[in-house]
């Protein structure tokens, strides 16, 4: 049994969730330079409180060392760039925001999100703790802070006057240590009509679609609805609606508002979420119990079809650069001697090593000039956007792999 105690509510925790060894950072990617060194390997295990139902990794690294130099650049999605727009037209529409409103994005990345509401007028600010992405919003005429966020930060902004009408966080609370105190930063930064909106990836469907390669360093926790509402109200803050999204392989987006602001009732959404995750198992322990059993036969069918590959001399290519990515193949021990190389969009991962297994990372032109048998797809979750983008693969006779929720050629 662990000694180490919940990050949120201080219980023992006793139940280890999913035990992935020891992995590199799954974001520091290696320049040619730093191949001749060794690299730093962390304990990656998660574990389950039984009291809150928090899935947390602990222990943990500090945010310091995971998120000022970051190499995730959200603008390079296509798919997620069409959801980023949606979102602020159906946010504009809903909530009636015009210029004389601030919105103010936690972990705004480069700009891909409030691009959007300052094209339509509505006054933005951006709160970025890595400066190098923090730079290309910047350069896009987006006001941004380089701050860590949390209440010190909410204080300071308001202080300055940036109270906000509404507060967008979208794939940031799984990456903050102190839950908590993200949570108590918000209701500061709130007005008091003001609305919270935040993304994140749905711990039903981690366990449910066997998303194992999702946990890495950087993201210290994995979240349901029930635990979230939980989290919201020790601080007097009411989740009033929530959203199923099919964004990075299932994801909630939860509305929340302050207690004392009762104008947005709550929905009938919230009543069915509460239930589904009840019905799915997800307070219960024996819900989690099977999952570590799971993620080792996924490993070993993987690795099966990889070595029937090589041995019939097939040669394999991956599309993608991604943190997940870079924890199933660190878990699995799939290296140079499976995988030839990787592609990526972004030219900040271009040119580099992925982290562990040092496979070389190039442009997509790559797999056009080489003809793999065999592309890996890492981010299975853009399994659509992939398989468009790189169809002409199948003018030489080449197939996909996706390698979740199970092993499979397509």
């Amino acid at each position: 049994m662990s000694s180490l105690a919940c990050r949120f509510c201080g219980t023992r925790l006793e139940h280890t969730f999913a035990d992935l060894g020891v992995t590199p950072v799954a974001n520091h990617y290696l320049t040619e330079e730093e191949l001749s060194t060794p690299e730093r390997f962390f304990s990656l295990q998660a574990h389950l409180c039984h009291n809150c139902l928090l899935v947390q990794l602990n222990p943990i690294l500090p945010p310091g060392e995971l998120f000022s130099d970051y190499s995730y650049f959200s603008s390079y999605s296509v798919s997620y760039l069409d959801h980023a727009r949606s979102y602020a037209n159906d946010m504009i529409d809903r909530f009636g925001l015009d210029p004389g409103n601030l919105v103010v994005e936690v972990a705004s990345n480069d700009g891909y999100l409030l691009q959007y509401f300052k094209e339509r007028g509505v006054r933005v600010l951006g709160v970025e703790p890595a400066g190098n992405v923090a730079k290309e919003a910047q350069a896009k005429g987006i006001p941004t802070v380089v701050r860590f966020f949390g209440t010190d930060t909410a204080r300071e902004l308001v202080a300055e006057g940036n109270q906000a009408d509404l507060i967008v966080g979208n794939n940031v609370l799984a990456h903050v240590p102190i839950i908590e105190d993200f949570v108590r930063g918000l209701r500061i930064l709130l007005k008091d009509k003001g609305i919270i909106t935040l993304e994140f990836p749905h711990l039903l469907n981690l366990v449910e679609q066997n998303q194992f390669d999702t946990i890495y360093h950087e993201h210290y926790s994995y979240l349901s609805f029930l635990c979230v509402e939980r989290i919201f109200r020790s601080q007097e803050l009411v989740l009033f609606d929530v959203e199923e999204l099919s964004t990075h392989g299932g994801s909630l987006r939860i509305y929340g508002r302050h207690a004392a602001f009762e104008d947005c009732q709550v929905t009938e959404r919230v009543r069915r979420m509460k239930t589904k995750e009840r019905s799915g198992g997800i307070d219960r322990i024996d819900f989690y119990a099977q999952f570590s059993e799971r993620i080792k036969e996924t490993k070993r069918k993987l690795l099966d079809l990889l070595i029937a590959l090589k041995r019939g001399g097939k040669s394999i290519a991956a599309y993608g650069a991604p943190a997940k990515g870079n924890t199933l193949l660190n878990y699995c021990g799939i290296r140079s001697d499976f995988i030839d190389y990787t592609v990526d969009r972004s030219p900040h991962k271009q040119g580099r090593y992925l982290p562990g297994t040092r496979i070389p990372i190039f442009a997509p032109d790559r797999v056009r000039e080489t003809r793999p048998d065999y592309l890996l797809i890492l981010p299975w979750n853009l399994r659509d956007e992939i398989s468009e983008q790189m169809s002409d693969i199948r003018s030489w006779g080449g197939k996909f792999l996706l390698p979740i929720p199970e092993p499979e050629v397509f």
